[in-house]
């Protein structure tokens, strides 16, 4: 079966899934196509397992030919991360700089230390193999936020603006920053090398600061390209490529595509949507970034709705899924938590701004397909597999409550 085939399938099954659950289901789309993939998964293990029909090996073999770490974080993740950027205002960024700084570093940061080091001694407690160094990348993995499906939720529910620019910023920036810092362990962990704290930070800032400086650099040349002239056509064209060939030169270079593309969206977004576009431009650029946006998050959550197909758990595996879920909002919890009483200091602070903040960081594909990069392996198949499940509690319960805490908050955010 070849790539166009596949691609046909997955399309018809997320269009045929987002029709059911629009007029049915009525839940914001990519909560209800993963749900919806996730059941029809269930549907076919338990088929199978009667014996009825065998179309769980079908699928099987159709999800086993993709590869889904590159199609995101090589294909779709680049899509994804600009069409956010694009639409950020940076003035409202701005406003909040210091709190999603905060969030995206050293948030990132502090929980990949506490999930790595509490699951640990979970998995320990378990009698489940598992080495300090896959433990820390199961911290790195399952930090980053998905801000797709909770931007929709914080819309519905009337949370104000700073809220959203709290969480689209620490989202944009804390996907990038985690994905740094899951190569860096990797490289660390694959290549025998002593860590050392000096190492790390060396190796962050190269991809890390690398990502802002090319993403500056790729992002002011377009911008410049875009001035020039004045055909939407051509614009929109430009900033395919500016997606495409500035992700793909990134990672050739070594430096960090996630965020070489958000810096550079966030510039084309403001700078190049005030100064170098035309009304008509700006509303034709804007709708075929929406598109994409839509479609791919439509083919991503169908993907991570079926990719149950693949995983084999026991009963062990999934008691320490289970037991992982409070230690991953544990380590949420204080790792949003110091930043914002940090920033108390300096001003207002809502009383909700943590359990929000806390309940709203939603995990998705970026996690996923972090994981199935691993090297093969038991200890591989342990962490994909409490990964997986973290990652349907996640969308399915959290997405599913935060707009009820958002509007019995008040629909606050972290400070006014």
């Amino acid at each position: 079966m070849d790539m166009l085939t596949i691609a046909a399938i997955l399309i018809s099954i997320s269009a045929l899934f987002s029709y059911f659950n629009h007029l049915y289901v009525k839940l914001p789309t990519t909560i209800g196509l993963m749900l919806i993939s996730l059941s029809f998964s269930l549907l076919l293990i338990a088929l199978g397992a009667l014996g009825w029909v065998d179309v769980r090996s079908v699928a099987h073999g159709l999800l086993s030919r993709i590869d889904f770490n590159q199609t995101l974080m090589h294909g779709m993740l680049c899509f994804l991360l600009f069409a956010g950027a694009l639409h950020v205002n940076i003035n409202d960024l701005a406003q909040q700089k210091w709190i999603i700084a905060m969030l995206a570093v050293f948030g990132t940061v502090a929980s990949t230390l506490i999930v790595g080091t509490l699951v640990w001694w979970l998995m320990a407690a378990l009698g489940l193999s598992i080495s300090f160094m896959y433990c820390l990348l199961f911290g790195a993995l399952i930090s980053p936020t998905d801000p797709i499906a909770v931007l929709g939720i914080l819309k519905t529910a009337g949370a104000p603006k700073s809220l959203e620019a709290q969480i689209a910023g620490e989202s944009l920036f804390n996907d990038g920053i985690a994905v740094v810092l899951f190569v860096v362990l990797l490289n660390i962990a694959g290549g025998g090398h002593e860590i050392s704290v000096a190492r790390v930070l060396l190796l962050f800032m190269e991809e890390a600061g690398g990502g802002v400086v090319f993403g500056l650099a790729v992002g002011y040349c377009a911008y410049l390209m875009l001035r020039k002239i004045d055909n939407y056509q051509v614009e929109i064209l430009l900033t395919l490529a500016l997606v495409m060939g500035g992700y793909a030169l990134a990672s050739a270079i070594h430096v960090s595509g996630p965020i070489a593309i958000v810096v550079a969206g966030l510039l084309i977004g403001n700078h190049g949507r005030a100064f170098a576009m035309s009304e008509q431009t700006r509303r034709n650029l804007d709708t075929f970034w929406e598109l994409i946006d839509e479609i791919l998050n439509a083919v991503l959550f169908v993907l991570i709705g079926f990719e149950i197909l693949m995983l084999a758990f026991n009963r062990q595996i999934v008691i320490a899924a289970l037991l992982s879920i409070p230690v991953v909002l544990l380590a949420r919890f204080i790792s949003v938590g110091i930043p914002i009483v940090l920033v108390r200091l300096k001003g207002r602070f809502s009383p909700h701004g943590i359990k929000i903040l806390t309940w709203s960081g939603l995990r998705g594909g970026i996690s996923v397909a972090l994981a199935l990069s691993l090297p093969g392996g038991q200890q591989r198949h342990l962490i994909l597999a409490v990964t997986y499940l973290i990652v349907v509690f996640s969308i399915g319960v959290q997405g599913l409550t935060l707009g009820r805490l958002v509007m019995r908050g008040g629909g606050e955010g972290v400070s006014e």
